[in-house]
């Protein structure tokens, strides 16, 4: 490619050979710097910054396609009439550096003599702050690193989600749509949660079981209602080999029609309740929606709860009470507000007689999303199963009474929506598998080995007196990356603390604790350093928790007016409004809420308003004459029910 014509010679148009030049004839080519060239750059350029536009708003594929169609068209156009390639549409930051290259000359040289002397330093990889200012055209090419965060949250919410859960090493993607690797650093958080809640349900007797993951066509159509809603999902195994096979077999999408034929074997007397199982186990549906990791996909991880009782009282106030420890797991571990509450008839699960769930909020979407629910099934599946006991008041037999429940591996996705920025995740110390990252610092190339392994042998001696103290704490001492890299790759993982210990820090039996949080430095003595860490990781939980509360708080909003309703919906709000509970209301709703491609502004959510619950905390002043949110219904309303766009 032809060097640019500096703007102060003036040259004359030359005739271009055939074969030399990048025109297809030898026609007369104008200079980069003349008015025609200019101006045609500076299209190129405003439709380059048109095309980042629609991808980082997440455009419809057809219309990224013919915006970069017309971008590809005018740089075309620009190599016939110069006779060279262009890079462009540059984004505006890259023009303005453009601009001041010839400016400022002596500055450039400079940053020349500075680049030469770093690349002498035996640094064998090269820190995210530094690549960003590689060179001039940075912006137009690819960063020499990768590591770091590219977007910003509120900017693109899809690719900052996508580039956090892949840069912090949570998922690998796999060779099968909608499914995915979770790596050590997620499934850490996985086994947080199991820990914390397997504890708490084992208090009330419940014991962990395995059932097989297929299930036979019959099973599985036993109970037609409850499966209806699973059908468009189910996967079905069809051969073995190359035989078919004489009946397909099912992949569970839920238990309940695998483990209830076994109920009717078990329990038989009153002895035999109350029978309480789960299993965590793994459940495939197969989406055809759009698939997110940890949100939608076609195969995840939970545990399922299955329980049989005598008496109704006893099923209810179980339903209740694991509601409760899933409202633990999210706001005591995970640090995560949630709304509790009983879903509506519309939308409660499939054979249940009631479901109550939990539901939290993410701000940068204005999104509601079902944490884990809870429900009562009654005797709708002992009646399709024939499970039953023998009444030893009555010697009547009685069918059994059932809950199941479930919790799943989203819980990991809303955690990262909720809590990261941009910077990446952002772990609360609970749900943290490692709560400090201890870096050594202040190795310099004029230090002896030995004076360097004295720096990592008292990092080492500190690692082991913080895991004494019972903190998750790890030291990174690989060699051949650099401070500035591991405070990058460390805070892009979210770990809560970050500990540094340089040769001062030594001296004076000190080290600096930096919060992931806020980003706040604070120099600490060594010799109670166990007892205010656990401090520090209680203080920053407890800050992530209420500022997620507060921003959740400030963003669920009252209202008694349709037209307000309509308003808050646009504005990302979740809203409690008057409802009378019919299913076909609700169904209008929604439609009506929903936005064609052609109204909506750009980045809003298409989809139309759902309930999400109907909280227990019920704002005052529902009475006889309370109307309906909806203007179509003659119903009055029965409850304040929380609506809003979701996951």
């Amino acid at each position: 490619t032809a060097l640019p014509i500096p703007k102060t010679e003036k040259k004359k148009v030359e005739e271009v050979k055939a074969g030399k030049g990048a025109g297809e004839s030898g026609s007369a080519k104008v200079p980069p710097d003349s008015p025609a060239a200019l101006e045609l750059k500076g299209k190129i350029d405003e439709q380059g910054q048109k095309v980042r536009q629609l991808k980082g708003e997440g455009a419809e594929k057809s219309a990224v396609d013919a915006a970069v169609a017309v971008l590809l068209g005018l740089k075309a156009k620009y190599k016939d009439l110069t006779g060279e390639d262009l890079a462009g549409g540059k984004r505006p930051a890259a023009k303005e550096k453009g601009k001041e290259k010839g400016k400022e000359k002596g500055k450039e040289k400079g940053k020349e003599k500075g680049k030469e002397s770093q690349a002498k330093k035996k640094v064998k990889v090269e820190e995210p702050a530094a690549a960003a200012a590689a060179s001039e055209s940075a912006a137009d090419a690819k960063k020499s690193t990768r590591l770091g965060m590219e977007v910003k949250k509120e900017e693109n919410f899809g690719e900052w989600y996508s580039q956090v859960i892949k840069k912090a090493e949570m998922v690998e993607y796999y060779d099968v749509s909608g499914c995915y690797i979770l790596r050590p650093w997620s499934y850490s958080i996985w086994e947080s949660i199991k820990a914390f809640f397997d504890s708490e349900i084992k208090k009330r007797g419940i014991e962990n079981v395995y059932f097989p993951i297929f299930v036979s066509k019959s099973a599985l159509e036993k109970e037609k209602s409850h499966i209806e809603d699973f059908a468009p999902e189910v996967a079905w195994v069809t051969k073995s080999g190359q035989s078919d096979l004489a009946e397909p077999i099912a992949i569970r999408p839920t238990s309940e029609t695998v483990m209830y034929p076994a109920y009717a074997k078990w329990i038989q007397s009153y002895r035999d309740l109350p029978l309480l199982l789960n299993q965590w186990n793994n459940v495939v549906r197969w989406e055809f929606k759009q698939p997110q990791p940890f949100l939608r996909t076609r195969e995840f991880l939970w545990q399922e709860g299955h329980t049989a009782y005598a008496v109704r009282d006893d099923a209810v106030e179980e339903v209740h009470a694991i509601l409760d420890l899933y409202r633990r797991v999210y706001e005591e571990l995970l640090a995560i507000p949630v709304i509790c509450g009983r879903k509506t008839e519309k939308e409660k699960f499939a054979g249940a007689d009631f479901t109550t769930t939990v539901e939290a909020y993410i701000s940068t979407s204005g999104r509601g999303i079902q944490g884990a629910t809870s429900h009562h099934l009654g005797q709708n599946f002992s009646k399709m199963f024939d499970i039953q006991f023998e009444d030893p008041t009555t010697g009547k037999h009685e069918f059994v009474y059932q809950n199941s429940w479930g919790l799943t591996t989203r819980t990991i996705g809303v955690l990262t929506m909720v809590h990261g920025d941009d910077k990446g995740l952002v772990l609360p110390p609970r749900a943290a598998a490692v709560q400090v990252i201890i870096v050594p610092c202040g190795v310099s190339v004029k230090m002896t080995d030995a004076e360097r392994q004295k720096i990592v042998d008292s990092c080492k001696v500190f690692e082991e007196k913080l895991k004494a103290s019972e903190i998750r704490v790890r030291g990174d001492y690989r060699e051949n990356y650099t401070p500035g890299w591991k405070f990058n790759h460390w805070e892009l993982k979210g770990v809560p603390i970050r500990v540094e210990i340089g040769p001062r820090d030594m001296e004076r039996d000190e080290f600096v604790a930096v919060r992931r949080d806020t980003g706040d430095r604070e120099t600490l003595s060594r010799s109670d350093a166990g007892t205010k860490l656990k401090a520090l990781l209680e203080e920053i939980q407890n800050r992530l928790f209420t500022t997620a509360a507060k921003v959740r708080d400030e963003n669920v909003v009252v209202t008694t007016d349709w037209n307000e309703f309509l308003t808050l919906l646009d504005q990302k709000k979740l809203i409690l409004a008057p409802f009378c509970g019919d299913p076909e209301i609700e169904d209008n709703i929604k439609k009506e809420t929903k936005k064609d491609e052609a109204s909506a502004e750009v980045g809003q959510a298409l989809m139309g308003a759902k309930s999400l619950c109907i909280p227990f905390n019920q704002p005052p002043g529902i009475t006889p004459e309370t109307k309906c949110i909806y203007p179509g219904s003659t119903k009055p309303a029965k409850y304040f029910t929380l609506f809003g766009r979701s996951y």
